[in-house]
């Protein structure tokens, strides 16, 4: 955890992802979804991870997600794409946001 500095971990990570797929993964591969920074690395959404949830991590797997396109009228716009990690916990750890972590 050493190798990056910790003012920058606390930016990686935005937000839990929370869905009815983001759920399935939970319970079925013991992962937890993340919406993360766009510039953020697989090594630091792991030292992240551990840093504030205090849980080994067996690895990262990250996506980008591209935004949708909407329509104004005859206007044409389109969302900001965004970036998703699947963080895929060791055995017996475990992340709960319903119950307030912390």
């Amino acid at each position: 955890m050493s190798a990056f500095k910790e003012e920058r971990l606390y930016q990686v990570l935005l937000a839990p992802q929370i869905s009815e797929k983001a759920t399935y993964i939970a319970d079925k591969n013991e992962q937890v979804v993340f919406r993360v920074a766009s510039d953020a690395t697989k090594p630091e959404v792991k030292a992240a991870v551990e840093l504030l949830f205090k849980v080994e991590v067996k690895s990262v797997q990250v996506s980008n997600v591209k935004g949708k396109e909407k329509r104004f009228g005859r206007m044409v716009g389109r969302r900001k794409g965004w970036k998703k990690a699947f963080v895929c916990l060791k055995p017996g750890q475990e992340i709960n946001f319903a119950a307030g972590e912390q």
